[in-house]
């Protein structure tokens, strides 16, 4: 896997990943930078979002579970001080499907932060992880409606 960032103007920086795709990082205006972009930081935690979401979705596929949706908020605390770790990140889990299981989406989220999720093991030397499961059973979803 290999990955760059390219310098562009200001705080302003070109990432370009080993599969081709690219993405504009930059500061905010108290920084030097314009604004145009995000944060390299926030790039973090969306790579931690879909990392585990990946995980989930796939780990409840091979589960025949009738996942439909799955959405991922992440907040997270940093330190105060240089360096500027997270410190505590909690994930919100929003998954959909006919019928879920409760307790395989539980063992999904728990596999995924303990075993496969490479961002959360790795930002788990900093930081303390809090996470909380909602279950959109779309069964119950259109009997209400």
């Amino acid at each position: 896997m290999k990955a760059r960032a390219r310098w562009v103007e200001g705080m302003a920086f070109m990432g370009e990943a080993g599969s081709g795709h690219a993405v504009v990082m930059d500061g905010g205006p108290d920084y030097g930078g314009r604004n145009i972009g995000i944060r390299p930081m926030e790039m973090l935690l969306i790579g931690l979002a879909g990392c585990t979401g990946f995980d989930v979705v796939q780990i409840l596929k091979k589960g025949r579970e009738p996942v439909t949706g799955c959405e991922v908020e992440v907040e997270a605390e940093r330190a105060t001080e240089d360096p500027k770790v997270f410190t505590k990140i909690h994930l919100g889990y929003s998954i959909s499907g006919p019928g879920l299981s409760p307790a395989k989406v539980e063992r999904a989220v728990t596999l995924s932060k303990e075993k496969y999720c490479s961002a959360s093991i790795m930002l788990g030397a900093t930081a303390a992880f809090t996470y909380a499961i909602d279950i959109v059973d779309e069964l119950q979803k259109a009997a209400a409606e």
